[in-house]
């Protein structure tokens, strides 16, 4: 794969932390759903929210790496048991479900789509959202990108994630513009191995997880880095519109 380089006008955006000592407000879903929602969904909702409450309309670009992985479990474990399946658990299940309540909650029926790709899962939907809005910049488009560890009945995950939710608005009112590259590992390893050095001005510190790089970008407005198996990631902020 080349090397890949682009930059999103940035509009707003919001996290929420895993360690968050209260639970997210996602008051404004019926309560009948709201009941219903695990706690990925309410992460998920709650950013996109607070990205998204006064539009009449946005793309949504959702990306997540084990999705309602633990919902999915706990029907498994329940039918291995004999137990009968809720069907709302069922439909609550799949990589997508917060678009849907999503979209359903604000009456919009504009696209949205779901993204998942492993420890690199948030890099490339940050790319499907650029790609989205470059093609039709008449309507904004919303990444929100949610995500927990894996249950221990999967063992160990390479590059685990950690858990917490971060939502991208990118539409032309920007305060800023938020580099983005992938530079691929080459077969010397001679990046991996750089990998060792002290971050710098221009390379930015670096992180575990994408999460943490591009969250800390944005919070900081520094450079950050996340160095996987094939490529290196980096971010950096670039004040104003382009």
């Amino acid at each position: 794969m080349p090397d890949l380089h682009w930059t999103i006008p940035v509009a707003r955006w919001s996290c929420w932390p895993a360690i968050a000592a209260v639970a997210p407000d996602v008051g404004f879903i019926e309560p009948m759903v709201r009941r219903r929602l695990s706690t990925l969904s309410r992460v998920a909702l709650k950013v996109a929210h607070d990205c998204a409450a006064d539009l009449p309309s946005v793309r949504i670009v959702f990306a997540s790496r084990h999705g309602e992985l633990r919902r999915t479990t706990d029907i498994l474990r329940s039918i291995s048991a004999g137990e009968p399946v809720s069907p709302t658990a069922f439909s609550l299940s799949v990589l997508n479900a917060m678009t849907g309540v999503f979209g359903i909650a604000r009456g919009d029926r504009t696209a949205a789509s779901a993204v998942s790709a492993g420890a690199e899962t948030l890099g490339y939907a940050l790319l499907e959202a650029h790609a989205q809005y470059a093609t039709d910049t008449s309507i904004p488009v919303l990444l929100v990108y949610a995500d927990e560890p894996a249950d221990p009945a999967y063992g160990t995950i390479e590059e685990e994630v950690q858990g917490g939710a971060l939502a991208v608005l990118l539409g032309e009112a920007a305060a800023g513009r938020l580099a983005c590259s992938r530079t691929a590992i080459g077969a010397t390893g001679a990046r991996r191995e750089a990998s060792c050095e002290e971050p710098n001005a221009a390379t930015g510190a670096v992180f575990a997880t994408q999460s943490q790089s591009v969250h800390h970008c944005l919070d900081t407005r520094t450079a950050a880095q996340w160095r996987g198996e094939h490529a290196v990631w980096e971010w950096s902020w670039h004040e104003g519109a382009a």
